[in-house]
C-alpha cells in the first residue's frame, strides 16, 4: 500500500526552494492549490510559524469549513511552556479554526534536555482537551528520531527521506517507527528542488556533486522515467511511510505531483541514488563557504530544512 500525499506550505509565505523561480506563492494561487488538494482528498496541512506568514494566508485562503489536517509547531522551550501553549492557540485562530489536527515538537533538543518532560505533558493536556487530536516531532537522523520515538511515544515521526537522503530506511527506522505505531511522514522529498536544477545552475558548493545527480537523471530517462516520478515513487513505496509531504508552488505542479504519484514504481537502482555528505543533504549548509562550515560534522551542528 503506497503513502498519502500531505502538503507542505513554506511556499506560501516564503520564497522557499532552490529550484523555485516564482518566488513566494500570491493568495489567489494558494487558494486554487488548496480547493485542488481538498477534490484530490489531500487532507495533512504542515504549517510552521517561521515561514512567514503563512497561518493567515492559509486561513484567508482554504475553503469553510475547512476539509484540511493542519499540523502546526511549537516554539523553543526557551520562551516557557506557558508561551509554547499560547503561541500554539495563537496558530489555531490565525488559520481560523477551533483546533488543528496535530501539533508536531520543531526542536527535538527541547525534548532531550531538562524541560523534556514537562514539554511533552503540557502537549498531551493540550490533545487531552481538545485543542489537538495529535503530538508528534519533527526530527532529522541526528535528533536519533527511534529514541525519541521510544521514549515519548508520539502520534507522528516526521523525517527528511528522498533517494538521495535514505540513511533512516538503511539504517531500518523508518520501519522500526511504524512497527510501534507511530505515523511516520517523510519530508524533504525533492531535496527543496534540488533534483530538478540543471548541473550548470547549481550553487558552487553543490557543483562536486554535479556529476552525481547529472547521472542519475541519464539512467532515469533511461528507464522511461522523470525526477519527479522516481522521487515520489521511491517514498510513497517504502515500507512503514505513512505520509509524504510535497511542497508546490501552482496548481499545476501539484496536478503533475499527484498524477506521477498515482503512475507504477519504476525499476531502478535505488541504493546506488543514496548520498551520505551533509554537504549537498543539509540545505543550511549549501550557500555557506567553507570557512564557515562547521568543524564537526555538520550533521550533529544544523538540521536539515
Amino acid at each position: 500500500m503506497t503513502a498519502a500525499l500531505g502538503l507542505g506550505s513554506a511556499q506560501f509565505g516564503t520564497d522557499y526552494g532552490i529550484s523555485n523561480p516564482r518566488g513566494r506563492v500570491t493568495e489567489d494561487e494558494v487558494r486554487h492549490i488548496l480547493q485542488y488538494a481538498a477534490d484530490c482528498k489531500i487532507l495533512p496541512i504542515d504549517v510552521a510559524f517561521y515561514d512567514g506568514d503563512v497561518e493567515r494566508i492559509l486561513g484567508r485562503c482554504w475553503p469553510f469549513p475547512s476539509p484540511f489536517k493542519p499540523q502546526i509547531r511549537t516554539q523553543s522551550l526557551d520562551k516557557g511552556l506557558d508561551w509554547i501553549e499560547a503561541r500554539l492557540k495563537r496558530s489555531v485562530d490565525h488559520m481560523g479554526l477551533a483546533r488543528a489536527h496535530a501539533a508536531l515538537v520543531d526542536c527535538p533538543e527541547d525534548l532531550m534536555g531538562a524541560g523534556g518532560a514537562d514539554l511533552w505533558r503540557r502537549l498531551e493536556t493540550l490533545r487531552g482537551n481538545g485543542m489537538i487530536s495529535k503530538i508528534g516531532i519533527s526530527a532529522h537522523i541526528d535528533d536519533e528520531p527511534l529514541l525519541l520515538a521510544k521514549r515519548f511515544k508520539p502520534d507522528i515521526m516526521q523525517v527528511p527521506v528522498s533517494i538521495l537522503d535514505q540513511r533512516l530506511v538503511e539504517d531500518g527506522t523508518l520501519e522500526a517507527l511504524a512497527d510501534m505505531g507511530v505515523e511516520v511522514q517523510v519530508r524533504s522529498v525533492f531535496t527543496q528542488g534540488l533534483l530538478f536544477v540543471p548541473r550548470e545552475t547549481l550553487p558552487a558548493s553543490l557543483q562536486p556533486f554535479g556529476p552525481h545527480l547529472s547521472k542519475l537523471r541519464r539512467i532515469m530517462a533511461e528507464a522511461g522515467t522523470d525526477p519527479l516520478h522516481a522521487a515520489l515513487s521511491y517514498v510513497m513505496n517504502l515500507k512503514g511511510v505513512s505520509t509524504v509531504i510535497v511542497g508546490v508552488t501552482s496548481a499545476a505542479e501539484l496536478r503533475a505531483i499527484v498524477a506521477a504519484s498515482e503512475r507504477p514504481k519504476p525499476d531502478l537502482p535505488w541504493a546506488s541514488f543514496a548520498l551520505t555528505e551533509d554537504r549537498i543533504l543539509d540545505p543550511r549548509l549549501w550557500f555557506l563557504p567553507d570557512e564557515d562550515l562547521p568543524q564537526k560534522p555538520a550533521s550533529q551542528v544544523i538540521k536539515a530544512a
